[in-house]
């Protein structure tokens, strides 16, 4: 967990407890239980809920303003990044706002942990009798339909009256988020890969079907040249016990980058009580992924795996949030988050959502760029699944990080992936530095899936990169794989690359890149062929400039470090 986890101080409370009985507030509702999971009955009494507390910001207003001024070309103070502490001013909850969970807590008998580096989320384990007494609420058990796992969750959840100010989210309440799994794209073989044109000598012929570190460096620009500076690094989140081998990613590296010593690896960082074995049958095809595409194209900037245990009940939210606030308690941030996981929007709560968002974005003022998958289900959500409206994938829907989608083929004839999930959130709104963009392609689309989404929503994926039958090792065995999976590292480390450049010219990496990108969309190829699928539809159509499949298009390493050394 974070360092410096810490019981809340009771003794200099000034506030009186609260009324026994309390005029409750309806806080969330849901007014059915998703298709993927089955009600049981009701929860045991006894079982104990992992609560987690969301305190509103003192000030996050403040904080999505500075997060723009040192991310927006032009501005006066970009690059100008903050520290902990300053980032703190703005997230932490005001002591009005601790004082009275803190009170309300301790009236039912109950003291709570501090678990996030700004202070404002708070985690209490209760028993599921005293829950439904001090939310209103009615506990109960479902069952995951896929997986058979099961959770415990109300249907609506309710606070006191005085206390609806002070707290923004609760956690597991009514958001049922599905156990997180790795999720593979269907793997396109080689005969049916579209081969595009192969227009550069550059391009080994390979690439056509089949996709190393080789060719992502020819058809991107991406250099080989080691990087320098060590105080630049590459996060990739692990979770679910998917483990990165440091004999797989040696084996790799011997076979697809000779020019690196095979000795190359990557450091180790774990939170939750999560770990990562070397043993035999500990390979993780996501981790390994993840690795290899790091470490194998970012040629020397330092990479670090971050790996989660299970002491997380269910769900991507809380790991999500758990790998964010372990990150956000170092002094310097990793410049770079990649993470191949995700969930769908209506499996969670707008509130959840919003509050994770914001962390993001208190990440983005520390210098570090946030890249997400968008997901593997086209327009129906992160997984394809049975649908009629457009479904959007989390947490590509917030506007404080950036989303990666996928194509195949060689530039300049990529094209998009039909499983490279974009749309459009309904849970966050359309933010500025899209806008133009994101209408620009709404005029040419016309009247094409009118009422399956929501147009004035924040809108993604942002950019692309190859996602399309990757070799790597796992278990000592080459296999291909696809998936966004693999154009989030992909694009992490040109990011990486391109910091290395920032850092050795004086100046401060890209942290949060969206303003940046949508600012110049000259430095991307453009993808214009292809569409995602879903919902018993053809989706989006790539088009020129920003599409809701490929984003502003892949990376041009070249162009992308010209604009970022002229800022």
């Amino acid at each position: 967990m974070v360092a410096g986890l810490f019981f809340i101080s009771l003794f200099s409370l000034a506030v009186a407890s609260p009324a026994t009985r309390s005029n409750f507030v309806l806080h969330e509702r849901r007014d059915a239980v998703p298709s993927s999971f089955v009600k049981v009955g009701p929860a045991p009494t006894t079982a104990t809920i992992p609560l987690r507390i969301g305190l509103f910001s003192n000030d996050f207003p403040g904080l999505e303003e500075t997060l723009y001024a040192v991310s927006t070309p032009g501005s006066a103070r970009y690059g100008q990044h903050l520290t902990l502490e300053e980032a703190k001013a703005f997230m932490e909850p005001t002591t009005e706002s601790l004082n009275a969970v803190t009170a309300w807590l301790d009236s039912h008998g109950l003291k709570a942990t501090v678990t996030s580096p700004y202070g404002e989320w708070l985690r209490v384990d209760v028993p599921v009798s005293k829950a439904n007494e001090m939310l209103n609420a009615n506990y109960e058990t479902f069952t995951h339909i896929e997986t058979g796992k099961q959770i415990i969750r109300t249907l609506s959840v309710s606070l006191p009256e005085e206390l609806t100010a002070h707290i923004e989210a609760l956690h597991p309440a009514t958001g049922f988020g599905r156990p997180l799994t790795v999720g593979r794209a269907p793997v396109v073989t080689a005969s049916s890969r579209p081969a595009g044109n192969i227009t550069s000598d550059a391009v080994p012929a390979s690439c056509a079907t089949t996709v190393t570190p080789a060719c992502l460096q020819a058809m991107y620009g991406i250099p080989t040249t080691l990087a320098t500076q060590k105080t630049n690094s590459i996060a990739v989140a692990g979770f679910i016990e998917q483990f990165a081998q440091t004999a797989d990613l040696k084996t790799f590296l011997t076979r697809f980058r000779t020019d690196l010593p095979s000795t190359t690896t990557f450091a180790l960082r774990t939170f939750d009580g999560g770990s990562n074995p070397q043993g035999a049958g500990d390979a993780g095809i996501e981790a390994n992924l993840d690795i290899q595409y790091t470490v194998g194209v970012a040629s020397g900037v330092p990479v670090t795996f971050v790996s989660g245990g299970e002491t997380f009940s269910d769900g991507a939210l809380e790991g999500f949030l758990d790998i964010i606030n372990n990150l956000s308690g170092l002094a310097t941030v990793p410049q770079v988050l990649t993470t191949s996981y995700g969930e769908d929007e209506p499996d969670q709560t707008a509130a959840n959502f919003n509050k994770l968002c914001n962390a993001y974005a208190a990440y983005g003022t520390r210098g570090g760029s946030i890249l997400f998958a968008s997901g593997d289900g086209g327009v129906a959500g992160g997984q394809s699944q049975s649908c009629t409206n457009f479904i959007a994938a989390f947490p590509s829907g917030c506007p404080f990080m950036t989303s990666v989608g996928a194509v195949s083929g060689i530039p300049p004839s990529e094209t998009a992936a039909s499983f490279s999930s974009g749309g459009f959130s309904r849970v966050f709104t359309q933010p500025s530095y899209q806008t133009s963009a994101v209408q620009t392609y709404l005029t040419a689309l016309g009247s094409t899936n009118a009422g399956k989404f929501t147009p004035t929503g924040r809108a993604f994926p942002d950019v692309s990169a190859q996602g399309v039958d990757f070799d790597i090792v796992n278990g000592g065995t080459l296999e291909g794989v696809s998936g966004t999976s693999c154009s989030s590292p992909t694009f992490a480390s040109v990011i990486g690359l391109v910091n290395d450049r920032l850092i050795a010219a004086g100046k401060s990496p890209l942290g949060f890149l969206n303003p940046f990108f949508y600012a110049n969309p000259g430095i991307f190829n453009d993808v214009t062929l292809g569409h995602n699928t879903g919902c018993n539809t053809n989706g989006f159509p790539a088009k020129a400039g920003w599409d809701p499949v490929t984003g502003l298009g892949t990376p041009n390493f070249p162009a992308i470090l010209a604009a970022a050394l002229a800022l």
